[in-house]
């Protein structure tokens, strides 16, 4: 499999970013993203729109989760094992007989094929730039701060 061209913080933020927003509002991990360096983005399905207030948790809480150094591991599993625990649907084809599950301590767990930092202590500050919701459709746009 080919690696994506993510940025490792940005890449393991956005995976503590879905683990956060499927802890606290029981959905689906987000079903389209684009995640660069400078900036990144998340799109939801949701029934309603997010308060401020509850996009401020949401922030609080993925930092709250980069700031406890979780090791970043991976794991195989083969592809049967996997089915039946995650959804492959947005992984490129599969001409493997192993699937890569990429860890964050015992916060989050998704099968993922790009690269991540070693500690969530290598991410830096998360923040919310803005979010909108449309259609059904919540979006999250975020940055990092990152360490020096």
């Amino acid at each position: 499999m080919s690696e994506k061209n993510y940025d490792p913080q940005m890449h393991t933020a956005e995976h503590i970013l879905n683990g956060t927003m499927v802890k606290m509002f029981d959905i689906p991990r987000s079903f389209s993203n684009h995640v660069e360096r400078k900036k990144s983005k998340c799109d939801y399905k949701m029934p309603k729109a997010l308060t401020d207030e509850e996009i401020f948790e949401v922030s609080k809480q993925v930092n709250s989760i980069i700031s406890s150094n979780l090791e970043v591991k991976e794991d195989f599993l083969t592809i049967e094992d996997a089915k039946n625990h995650y959804d492959l649907s947005r992984l490129p084809d599969l001409d493997e007989d192993t699937i890569r599950i990429v860890k964050v301590g015992d916060y989050d767990f998704c099968p993922c094929i790009g690269p991540h930092v070693e500690n969530t202590s290598e991410i830096g500050e998360f923040r919310i730039t803005t979010h909108s919701y449309d259609d059904g459709v919540l979006r999250i746009r975020f940055k990092l701060n990152r360490p020096q």
